[in-house]
Parts: C-alpha cells; structure tokens; sequence
C-alpha cells in the first residue's frame, strides 16, 4: 500500500459554516474539488456517516476520465469530515483516506487538508499542484458575500 501523503493549509476569509456546505453540496463540490482543466460529474453523493459517494474526473482537453468513490467515514459539522476513497482503476490501487478541518479564526476559517495513501503511480508533487488548484477554486467559491438581488 502507498505511503505517499500531502498536507495543505489556508486561511479563508469565510464561515466555517460557509467552507463545510462547499464540502457537503455535491453540486458545490462538483464546481471547485477538480483541477483546473477538469470537469466532475457526481454519480452518488450521500453526505453521511457511511454514505457512500462516486465521481468522475473528465480532461476537458482529451476526454480521458478517471472514476473513483468511497465513503464518508466522520463527520462534525462545521468542523471535521474524514473520508476514504479509491480509484476505480486497478492501476491506482489502494485506498486513500482525506481529512478535512475547519477551525473558526478572526478573519474566517483555519482549513487544513492531508490526504493518506495515495498510489504511488500518481507523482507527488501533481497531487500537491491539483490541490492548490482545487482549494483555489474553493476559495473563489466561499469568500465572495454576493447579497440577493
């Protein structure tokens, strides 16, 4: 099993409230958790202590996709989400595990995300850039306060 893990860490100017919904609306999720360059379509999204989700990757460029799910191990609200996952490529084998925690700060939300196991045939330092990309967009998504109309 791979050993391969990345940790990052942002402050957000946004309710952990506000970070958390980005995490637990499958069509929020769908919007920011791709890198740049990818589309993400949700097969299954049951936010709850063992509910179980899947999605699809898809290169906007080649159309080449890679599918994965797993399932949702704890949850607090507004403050911690751990889940399990893997790829449905036999090629990418093992499971990863995703921590996610939000701790509420002066100017908004402390977010801190490691991810365990990753298969070692996914380079490292592409993990660590698809995350930054993806917490960039999570960012661009929670921070703007866009008053109703």
């Amino acid at each position: 099993m791979a050993n391969q893990a990345v940790s990052l860490h942002r402050i957000i100017k946004a309710s952990p409230e506000k970070v958390f919904r980005a995490f637990t609306d499958p069509v929020a999720h769908a919007t920011w958790i791709p890198p740049y360059g990818f589309i993400c379509t949700v097969q299954e999204f049951d936010f709850k202590v063992g509910g179980r989700f899947k999605m699809t990757f898809t290169n906007f460029s080649t159309g080449n996709a890679h599918s994965f799910g797993g399932a949702f191990l704890e949850i607090k609200p507004n403050q911690f989400i751990k889940y399990s996952d893997k790829f449905d490529d036999p090629n990418l084998p093992g499971e990863i595990t995703t921590t996610i925690s939000l701790q509420k700060v002066m100017c908004g939300t402390e977010l801190s995300v490691t991810q365990a196991g990753i298969p070692e045939a996914i380079p490292i330092e592409m993990c660590y850039l698809g995350w930054q990309e993806s917490l960039e967009k999570l960012i661009k998504l929670v921070e703007p306060e866009i008053p109703d109309a």
